[in-house]
This record gives C-alpha cells, structure tokens and sequence, in this order.
C-alpha cells in the first residue's frame, strides 16, 4: 500500500473518533512510521515476532498539571506492521482504526489494563 493511502487510513481513523474526544485533543502529533526503532521495541519490552501498532509518547492529559510551552505528544502509528499483520485492505483500516482509538485512550490517561479493557466494551457496541 502507497504512503498517501495509508495516510487516508489514518485519516480517517482519526475521524472515527467522536466528536466529543476529539475537541479534547491537546498538544499531540500523529505521525506515520514504516517501522519502530529497535529502541522503542526495547523500550516496551516487544519480543521479537510481535507487532507493534502505534505508540504513544508523552504526558497524559490526566498527569498534566503547569503543562505548558512543552513539544507536543506524540502518537505513531506503524505502516509495515498492520501490513503484514493484516490479509486484506479492509483489515488494514480496521486494524489502523483501533490502533488511533488505543492510542488516543493512552492520550486521555487510560493504561494499558484499562485501554484493553475499554477495547472490549467498544467492540460489543
């Protein structure tokens, strides 16, 4: 899949969020990586053989407190990962979907229980 597709994946998987979230949304970048770096597989202790999605990095809004004049959140999301987790196009969307809501949810202050937890509720809707 082309860089510029993936994009309008993202995109729109940013666009899935409800509005309400999404007013909400401070200081944070999203951006698109082929790959993570081997420091941040370290980092998150992934064993080789596992996918990593996305990463947030940052301050979560709810631990934010004098926050200001800082560089933004980041939250990424991996292209070669999905791709190769994911048989079709239609499951490379649903995958960058719940990829943005996860990690958006680690923005907001969910750990990583909670977030998986919340992942469950949402899917039964």
């Amino acid at each position: 899949m082309t860089l510029e597709k993936f994009e309008e994946l993202v995109n729109e998987g940013i666009k899935a969020i409800p509005e309400r979230f999404l007013k909400k949304l401070e200081n944070v970048d999203i951006i698109i990586e082929e790959t993570p770096t081997i420091e941040q597989l370290a980092k998150l202790k992934i064993r080789k053989g596992v996918f990593l999605f996305g990463l947030y990095e940052g301050v979560p809004q709810t631990q934010r407190w004098g926050y200001s004049q800082v560089l933004p959140d980041k939250i990424t999301i991996f292209k070669n990962p999905i791709e190769k987790a994911s048989q079709s196009e239609e499951e490379i969307k649903k995958i960058v979907r719940d990829t943005v809501w996860h990690e958006l949810a680690h923005h907001f202050g969910l750990d990583e229980k909670n977030v998986r937890s919340a992942e469950l509720r949402r899917k039964k809707i």
